[in-house]
């Protein structure tokens, strides 16, 4: 299973007002692990960046004057998704403002959703921290996911910060080391995720068997959930 964690830095934040999409960052994952593979371009946007996206990003109108425009770059850049699903915190917003470069090309009919499958990790975490804050910053304390290099947001960093924590929000992790760090083969700790992985080459666990003295216990116990409750599912299990 092939997934793209994708995301957009903007001039602004409304489409209606024309504003356009600057940088576009994704990383792959195959299988739920992260592959190394990655899309990343900055954009020139035909237009002024507002102040306050500015702010955000730290991306100036200089900095992007000789980028490519979307035109140049929307067949890699399709080529990358290649239809796959797209992992995507607040979704609807980076959606939209895709939609919005392919209709200025002339593909008002085709529409990004119609082309990849969506996730919303914004969805997912509301759903899951209800009444919570579920911002990538508040994800990442949540989850434990280093993000002290993001002063300032930018597409390909929060996409790596994403894939992250959209792993450990789905209840698995996997090499969430998207530089394939050598340390994390050999089952030291990631420094970049703080998991520690198990690898092929760790002695056997040991096992420690409960003795008579401890066997009769765990009896007593479970005949006392038995008389008070009426019912002991346990009892059931191993009978």
């Amino acid at each position: 299973m092939r997934q793209i964690v994708l995301d957009t830095e903007t001039t602004g934040l409304d489409t209606s007002q024309d504003h356009r999409i600057i940088e576009i960052g994704c990383v792959e994952m195959i299988n739920r692990k992260l592959t190394g593979g990655h899309y990343h371009q900055y954009i020139n946007p035909q237009r002024k960046i507002d102040e306050g996206a500015i702010e955000v990003h730290g991306i100036t109108d200089d900095f992007l004057e000789d980028k490519p425009v979307f035109a140049l770059i929307n067949d890699e850049f399709l080529k990358f998704l290649n239809g796959d699903e797209l992992i995507i915190h607040n979704a609807p917003f980076d959606v939209g403002f895709i939609n919005h470069e392919l209709s200025k090309l002339g593909n008002s009919k085709t529409l990004i959703e119609s082309e990849c499958s969506i996730i919303d990790t914004l969805a997912l975490a509301r759903n899951k921290h209800p009444g919570q804050k579920n911002n990538l910053d508040a994800l990442c304390k949540r989850y434990g996911v280093d993000n002290s290099q993001r002063d300032l947001h930018g597409a390909l960093l929060d996409a790596e910060i994403l894939a992250d924590v959209y792993l450990l929000m789905t209840g698995g992790q996997v090499n969430l080391n998207i530089n394939q760090q050598s340390d994390s083969e050999s089952g030291n700790i990631n420094s970049q995720s703080g998991i520690r992985r198990l690898t092929s080459e760790r002695p056997p666990l040991k096992i420690i068997r409960a003795n008579e003295t401890e066997l009769k216990a765990h009896n007593d116990k479970l005949s006392s959930i038995q008389s008070t409750s009426g019912t002991c599912i346990w009892r059931q299990i191993i009978d």
